[in-house]
């Protein structure tokens, strides 16, 4: 189906299917990829249907589609090392208004773990250990707690503009205010600023001036461990990405349906 086609069918849609559609638009593009192009076969027939009117086969055909997605999601392996550990709950991409994330750390032993989740379906789980170049110093879990509000704002091309951040650590949020407010120099206790290999900059002074920048940033607590879904969320995660450190299991399958799980209630209950 060319562009143009598929623009006249999408716009001859009514508002549910048309706002399913245009989500998975990006895999009835030319590919090489098998799990894309399964996914566009089925919206191009969902889209075939509703041409004809068969409206409900139109739907189940969107179903398919979106299942077809999520398990592509799951089952892709992430080549690019700035996408690692990322995924995205498609279904939850439509979100009206301003994003709400979430951000925590987990460290225990020689392991910690960094997550964090998006009311827009994106998420993101990191596990790291120490040793002796560890540049991390004596404030090891805050380090991590301001780690995983870069690895949040790193997994966006562009960081959406008015997103609320929430941490339940109040060391954390006082930092990134002093940032937004133009102390980028304030850093944590023993965190080393000699020169990475892996990049030009260390990881917060990097997250210190890109806040800087972004007034428009909210940064905000929340308690942790009150049932808060999107802080229940990045919790489960980072504590997830620990333990895969020292154990084995199915990581992405587990993280995917967690995410959907705390986001279905999120949104059935929004509040910051």
């Amino acid at each position: 189906m060319r562009p143009d086609e598929f623009l006249r069918a999408l716009a001859q849609l009514p508002q549910p299917l048309h706002d399913r559609v245009l989500i998975l638009r990006p895999y009835t593009r030319a590919s090489r990829c098998d799990g894309c192009q399964r996914v566009g076969d089925a919206v191009h027939l969902a889209l075939t249907a509703a041409d004809y009117d068969e409206l409900a086969s139109a739907g189940d055909l969107l179903d398919t589609a979106e299942r077809l997605a999520a398990d592509h999601e799951i089952h892709r392996p992430s080549g690019d090392d700035q996408q690692r550990g990322r995924g995205r709950v498609v279904r939850w991409a439509p979100v009206s208004g301003p994003l709400v994330a979430a951000t925590d750390a987990s460290w225990k032993g020689r392991s910690g773990g960094i997550g964090y989740v998006v009311s827009d379906g994106h998420y993101g789980l990191l596990g790291r250990g120490t040793g002796r170049l560890d540049p991390t110093g004596k404030s090891r879990v805050l380090v991590d707690e301001l780690r995983a509000v870069d690895y949040l704002l790193t997994g966006y091309e562009e960081v959406p503009a008015g997103m609320t951040v929430l941490l339940d650590s109040l060391t954390a949020l006082r930092y990134l205010h002093r940032w937004q407010a133009g102390e980028t120099d304030a850093m944590p206790v023993g965190y080393s600023l000699r020169q990475r290999r892996w990049s030009d900059k260390p990881t917060l002074v990097r997250l210190a001036e890109q806040v800087a920048h972004r007034p428009d940033l909210t940064f905000t607590h929340v308690k942790g461990h009150s049932g808060h879904p999107l802080n229940e969320a990045a919790d489960a995660l980072c504590h997830m990405a620990r333990r895969r450190r020292e154990e084995s299991f199915a990581l992405r399958p587990r993280a995917y349906a967690l995410v959907d799980a705390f986001l279905r209630d999120w949104h059935a209950n929004v509040t910051v």
